[in-house]
């Protein structure tokens, strides 16, 4: 959907080492309709994908608010943009809480952003909307329920070999607290949106057995900790993931899904 005027290579791509952000942005950005001139909120913006490929697509007649709730990641941001793209702003906001003070926007974006709406999404997703300006478009991307898949089965097999109720219990409830993209659907539908487009696309992620399957830097922080979470006896823990994380054949390819949901909300006549 993204409809630019041909142009040399651009000097903040997308980063190719990035083996998460960068692939769920890219579904982000075919969904956008993006051009020079827009003015974009970006949600969870992180350290800057794709917020800092946006900035310089819609140039200096456009604007960029980069948002996130992580200090850290803000000032992340803030040291990789070094004064560049001054259309370009980093601020420590939480999506769930957007002060009335920012005006509406032509574009919303949020790349990896859905999951972190929660406790209740809805709501927070109608208060981002509420800055969306009326024609525009808002854009969000998240892994959707389906996700590791295997991964979620293969523990919950070894948790049941183990005789352990309150853990299987507490895994499914992780696993089933994951937006579907049809939940999603219904959240703009709800807030009639118009044109809404959900769309997922496989993204498979590689890694070795044993302590490489368990120390994974994307496995493990966005995924794995909810299981361990599950445990009580953190010795346990260990044993049971450990005997899941030898038997990477039974679970690979391990596949994400990566969903993108898009809307309009309707002109003002």
């Amino acid at each position: 959907m993204t409809a630019l005027s041909p142009r040399v290579s651009p000097r903040w791509p997308l980063p190719k080492q990035d083996d998460w952000s960068t692939p769920f942005a890219e579904v982000l950005i075919q969904q956008l309709d993006l051009r020079s001139g827009l003015t974009i909120l970006d949600i969870a913006s992180g350290h800057g994908i794709p917020a800092f490929y946006l900035a310089e697509q819609v140039g200096p007649t456009g604007t960029v608010v980069a948002i996130d709730a992580s200090r850290s990641q803000v000032a992340s941001a803030r040291a990789i943009q070094r004064g560049e793209l001054p259309w370009l702003r980093f601020d420590c906001q939480d999506m769930r809480a957007i002060p009335a003070s920012l005006p509406t926007f032509q574009r919303i974006t949020g790349n990896l952003s859905v999951m972190f709406l929660r406790p209740n999404r809805f709501e927070a997703m109608r208060g981002v909307i509420d800055h969306l300006a009326p024609g525009g478009q808002v854009v969000l991307t998240f892994p959707s329920l389906g996700t590791f898949d295997s991964i979620w089965r293969r523990i919950d097999q070894e948790m049941g070999r183990h005789g352990l109720v309150i853990e299987r219990e507490r895994l499914a409830a992780h696993v089933a607290e994951r937006p579907s993209a049809a939940e999603a659907r219904g959240w703009l539908e709800r807030l009639e949106l118009e044109r809404i487009a959900v769309v997922e696309q496989p993204l498979e992620v590689v890694s070795g057995s044993g302590q490489r399957f368990l120390q994974h830097p994307l496995l493990r922080g966005g995924f794995l900790d909810d299981a361990y979470e599950c445990f009580e006896d953190q010795r346990l823990a260990e044993e049971v993931m450990t005997r899941v994380s030898l038997d990477l054949e039974s679970m690979t390819p391990l596949i994400a899904q990566r969903c993108a949901i898009s809307g309009w909300k309707r002109s003002v006549s």
